[in-house]
């Protein structure tokens, strides 16, 4: 062996194998397969990592040669791979529901799963359990052999509870020509409830140029007479549903000043204009005249309205909440205060939200007020993670109160102001702008503008209590940041960044009682 080593031959192997070592040692590369770059690859879970949980670095990948195919090395962890980190259960209480479906196809996907769950996973039938034979002292012996010579006795059952046959019975699955169980067949031809229709496109469109995108804004508003108000940069427009007509009713140009909010009283033509200076004005929609004006009603823009039939509330940046009657200041924000609405009973309450993502409730006329002491709110609510915009009373349950939140927050809450708790909540997967309830049925309507989805800018409907969607109605291309309700209740008009109002037929028409015809039999009536 040592001979052969010595050799020519042997010499020359070892030579061989000298030179083909670090050749064999680097690794191969595909010219036509660019290997991709793992390092600058983002993973798919977003979430940050720290040093607790991540995990520790693997050994350098060794030479794989592949061949003419280029088959890339997944990641082990499939659950992030396919997005599975986030998946939710049917037990979760918050469910999202997408904004991309409507009432129509939530009905179908939820028959066709049952229709589904009857077919995959039948139920299994309820075998008869045998008794249990009790121990008597014959049993309880050791065994012995029968007396008797039969030993096999065969004889009829005399057992009531014996099944009868499965063939015996004329509507058994075997004779049914239908490829489905009887489960499903009973699914589908059982009576399913009528859904509303509701009209996907508006009806009319406007061009609304300088429509300022603000989310801290309240530029447009429906008066009970039938006239939508709009601020358009320092110009606020009345536009008369009736007749079509548009008529200017202020320019602050002169002043410098831009229009923040526009509110009208709830019964009448007087209309209450905000700029982002601070000041406030009164105008006469009817004859176009300036009532009366607060120079210094705020120390920072007014961006939110709200009428008690004399009482003007006005919130602002500045975190102050005024009234025009009593010029009682009320303090219960740290932040700008970007939502205001009274409700609409007997005894009016105030409701409030502001950037620094707090709901309050006040009841202005039952506290009792001095110079010295600030009034507080009744209550409030921290249940939100973003600035609180949109707020609603219900006009068909005393004290329900719906608030919607920005963008972190993506969440309609509903609450029971007469107690303080909150009734229900809604995650919308959008940033909700406005609320709306309607006074034709008991749903709600909201605006949306960023989403976490992939539907944006919608509008929704939703019917309460069960909190299913009607519809969802789709047009504008920037965030909705407007929403207004006719006074009769079946049309609504948006507004958005896009320039653009929009007119839905979104509620049915109100029912009128017949009155009762008169009977010529009713002598009283005939009598002077």
């Amino acid at each position: 062996m040592s001979g052969l080593k010595n050799s020519p031959f042997g010499k020359r192997l070892r030579a061989a194998q000298d030179d083909d070592a670090p050749r064999r040692n680097r690794p191969r590369t595909t010219t036509a397969f660019s290997s991709p770059d793992y390092s600058s690859t983002p993973s798919l879970d977003s979430r940050p990592t720290t040093s607790e949980s991540s995990a520790p670095e693997s050994p350098p990948r060794g030479a794989v040669n592949y061949g003419d195919r280029f088959v890339p090395n997944r990641d082990k962890d499939m659950r992030t791979s396919y997005h599975l980190m986030g998946t939710s259960t049917p037990a979760q209480k918050n469910r999202t529901i997408s904004s991309e479906s409507d009432a129509v196809k939530e009905q179908a996907n939820s028959l066709f799963t049952s229709i589904l769950q009857a077919e995959v996973e039948p139920t299994s039938p309820q075998r008869p359990t045998s008794p249990i034979r009790q121990p008597t002292a014959s049993t309880s012996a050791l065994p012995s052999t029968p007396s008797r010579k039969r030993i096999f006795n065969y004889s009829t059952p005399s057992n009531p509870s014996t099944p009868s046959r499965r063939l015996d019975t004329p509507n058994d699955e075997a004779y049914q020509a239908s490829p489905v169980r009887s489960e499903s067949r009973l699914l589908l031809e059982s009576p399913r409830r009528k859904l509303r229709s509701v009209c996907k496109t508006p009806y009319r469109v406007l061009d609304a140029p300088e429509l300022a995108e603000d989310f801290y804004l309240n530029l447009v508003d429906w008066s009970s007479t039938n006239v939508l108000g709009v601020g358009l940069g320092s110009c606020v427009y009345l536009w008369t549903a009736h007749n079509a007509s548009v008529s200017k009713l202020c320019d602050l140009s002169d002043n410098a000043d831009v229009i923040s909010s526009v509110s009208w009283v709830q019964k009448g033509s007087t209309l209450a204009v905000g700029t982002l200076s601070g000041r406030l004005h009164v105008y006469d929609a009817v004859q176009l005249k300036l009532l009366r004006t607060y120079q210094q009603a705020h120390s920072q823009r007014i961006g939110a309205l709200a009428w008690n039939s004399h009482v003007l509330s006005s919130g602002s940046r500045d975190r102050v909440i005024h009234h025009r009657d009593v010029r009682d200041p009320l303090a219960g924000h740290r932040q700008e205060v970007c939502g205001l609405k009274w409700s609409g009973s007997n005894e009016p309450t105030l409701a409030s939200g502001g950037n620094d993502n707090k709901v309050c409730i006040w009841d202005i006329r039952g506290s009792k007020r001095s110079e010295d002491v600030e009034t507080q709110p009744l209550f409030k609510f921290h249940e939100h993670t973003a600035a609180v915009k949109a707020l609603a009373w219900d006009p068909h349950v005393a004290g329900v109160l719906a608030t919607g939140g920005g963008t972190q927050d993506k969440h309609i809450r509903f609450w029971n102001t007469l107690n303080g708790k909150m009734l229900n909540q809604l995650d919308t997967g959008s940033q909700v702008c406005n609320l709306v309830w309607s006074v034709t049925s008991h749903e709600l309507v909201s605006t949306h503008g960023f989403s976490s989805t992939t539907a944006q800018n919608q509008i929704c409907i939703w019917k309460y209590p069960t909190l299913s969607m009607v519809a969802s109605l789709t047009g504008h291309t920037n965030r909705v940041l407007y929403l207004a309700m006719s006074p009769e209740g079946e049309t609504i008009v948006t507004g958005a960044g896009d320039e653009t109002l929009r007119f839905w037929n979104a509620f049915p028409r109100k029912e009128v009682p017949r009155a009762d015809t008169d009977s010529v039999l009713d002598y009283d009536k005939l009598i002077r």
